[in-house]
Parts: structure tokens; sequence; C-alpha cells
């Protein structure tokens, strides 16, 4: 999606966004409910981060792309909420009216099928395929949804095609856009991902450099749902006893936030593994 929904607004421009609410970009820059937005998604509060946008989702296109974006994310990091993701991302596409708009709902949805693919939960790699297809045409080459496109796409190559040179280029070019847009937790995503893939093509000096660059980003704009993944994929590359030290914090931040993201539980070895919330 292109922009965020303007709440509140006090001067300057929407704040940009990727996956339902970017980090505050400084004073006048962002509306109180963007800044609440990001606060609850990075401490993994979807539900509630969703819930304050859902006064504008009925009728707001944006707010209604955002909002089903959290719930996408959700289920990645909870393997819950499944319904809950589906029936915003229909309302989005419902309220979508121009390509731009329409691709974005696609990228979502290519997302969700994905991430119920990966997980075990049903096997949408076909739908996964076919949407982020559809939004590769609809998104105009110079929107900003491209970046998280190329992306997903990448996420598609490596993990159900097995193409790791499709992956890397895909990567690749979601990497330089996101540096372009100045969008740093995008690339603190593409930086573990292309990390991974040179760790799996044995540079580890390679591996080690974007898996630190991803926990350095993550640490500055303080999205702590997504540190403990960085800190656990930096100890695949760090000698002891860093490695432990980094494992320890990882699964420190793991209890802290209750259980999330909950395949990370099998990375952790001192962690019990979190049963699984049957969805409200």
């Amino acid at each position: 999606m292109s922009r965020s929904v303007r709440l509140e607004t006090e001067g300057g421009e929407p704040s940009p966004v990727f996956g339902a609410g970017a980090p505050p970009e400084g004073p006048g820059r962002v509306s109180p409910v963007d800044g609440a937005v990001w606060r609850l998604r990075s401490r993994g509060c979807w539900e509630d981060a969703a819930a304050l946008l859902e006064p504008y989702a009925a009728t707001d296109t944006a707010a209604s792309l955002r909002r089903a974006a959290l719930l996408v994310e959700a289920c990645m990091f909870t393997s819950v909420g499944w319904d809950a993701a589906e029936s915003a991302l229909r309302a989005a596409e419902a309220l979508a009216q121009d390509d731009e708009e329409r691709g974005a709902a696609a990228c979502e949805r290519g997302q969700l099928a994905y991430t119920a693919t990966v997980l075990g939960v049903r096997d949408r790699s076909d739908e996964a395929r076919a949407a982020l297809g559809r939004a590769a045409a609809l998104l105009p080459p110079t929107a900003r949804g491209r970046a998280m496109l190329d992306y997903r796409r990448g996420l598609l190559a490596e993990h159900l095609s097995d193409t790791p040179q499709s992956a890397l280029a895909a990567y690749r070019r979601a990497h330089a856009a996101a540096a372009a847009l100045d969008d740093l937790l995008l690339c603190s995503f593409t930086w573990r991902h292309l990390a991974g893939l040179a760790l799996r093509e044995g540079e580890v000096a390679e591996a080690r450099h974007g898996f630190t660059e991803s926990l350095r980003l993550r640490e500055e704009l303080g999205f702590l749902v997504g540190m403990a993944p960085a800190l656990t994929a930096l100890a695949e590359v760090e000698p002891e006893p860093e490695a432990t030290r980094l494992r320890a914090e990882a699964g420190r931040l793991f209890r802290l936030l209750g259980g999330v993201p909950t395949w990370l539980a099998g990375q952790l070895p001192s962690v019990p593994p979190v049963p699984p919330v049957p969805p409200a």
C-alpha cells in the first residue's frame, strides 16, 4: 500500500507505510493513531492495533488495507487468527477502487496464502503465486508497494519453489527499493533474507554482516517482536560464547512476548514449546 490513513492530522504529509504501520518519522509526520498502531504492532499486539483502525476501515480503503495487513502479519507470528485476517482482507478487496489499491490487496492475499502454506496450515501455494502475480500486474512500477511485493516474491521463490537464485534477485530488488525509500523496517527483513541465502552458500562473513544489520535496524526502530528472530539468526554465525548469549537474549524476549513468534520455539532449546492457542 502506498499511504497510511491520515488521522487527526496536524500538518505534514501522510506517513508512508508498509505492512500496516511504519515507525513514526518525527513530529508532525504521523498522527497519534499512526504512532499508536506502530507501538502496538512492534510489541506483537496486532489485534489491538487493528481495533484502532476499525472505525475508519469501513469506508477508508487505506485504513482497511492496513487493518488487513496487521491481521495477516499476526497469522505469521502466532499461527492463529486466520478467519479474522481473511474477513479483513475481503473487506479491503471490496473497497479497493484503483489498480494500486487492488494491487496492495492482492499482495496481502498472496502473503496470507504463503503464510498458511509455509506454516503447514493448508497448502495455498497456487493461490499465493497467483495473487502476487496479480499484484505485479496491477502495481505501477513506481508504486511504493513494489518493494514489499519483490520481497514477498523472494519468499515464495526461496521457501515454496526452492529457487534461491530467483529469490536472491527478488530480495536484491526489494532491498534497493527499500533503501531508496528509507524504509528501514523492510530493509531489516531484506538484510536478514539476503544473509540467509549467503549462509546457504557458505559465505559466513557476508551472512554475519547481513544478520548484524538486520538486528541493528530492528533495535533502532524498536521493533521488539522482530528481535528474537534476528538474535537467533545472528547466533547461527557467531562463535561461542557469543552465540549462547544471543540465544539466551532471544529466549528472554520470546518469553516476554508470550511465546511469539510461535515458530521460533523449536530453535530455542531452553524455551519449552508454547501450546497452540485456539482462535477466539
